[in-house]
């Protein structure tokens, strides 16, 4: 998903809501079948679910499993950084292997997720690309070992 510009929330009806709702328990339901449960007409449904895209409120997209793909190694890198926050999560951001920022508060300053297809990957990741960008002084490398839990479905508010 883009980088958000304004993280206030958006002012959302009830069947936006509803709508959202069965997208984040199926991502796949058609627009028929999400209009039977929210009242609304196909076409009303596929409108007001591009109008949530537009708005980056929503983003439909295939999660899949890196090791499926060939992507051996999953990390979280806890970047400490010296300056302004903003100018490395892009510069992190802008990195394909990169799936994940978020500026933090604690130890760390910022998260990154990344996907490697290998330890060899990783290294250079971090070697050769994280730790050169302007202002970051440190790096921790966590690892992932297995997964056990992953949800997009946290529903609405």
């Amino acid at each position: 998903m883009a980088r958000p510009r304004d993280r206030s929330p958006a002012a959302l009806d009830e069947a936006s809501l509803a709508i959202i709702e069965q997208l984040q328990q199926d991502g796949r339901r058609s627009y028929a079948a999400i209009g039977k449960v929210v009242g609304l007409s196909e076409a009303a449904v596929r409108q007001r679910v591009q109008r949530l895209a537009d708005s980056g409120v929503i983003q439909v997209v295939a999660v899949t499993d890196p090791l499926q793909l060939g992507f051996a190694r999953q990390a979280m890198v806890g970047v400490r950084v010296t300056g302004r926050l903003e100018p490395v999560a892009d510069a992190l951001a802008e990195l394909d292997e990169v799936d994940y920022v978020v500026i933090t508060a604690g130890s760390y300053d910022l998260l990154a997720e990344v996907v490697c297809e290998s330890d060899e990957h990783l290294l250079e990741l971090i070697s050769d690309q994280i730790r050169t960008i302007p202002g970051v002084v440190a790096t921790e490398t966590f690892m992932y070992l297995r997964l056990r839990k992953q949800t997009y479905s946290w529903g609405v508010r």
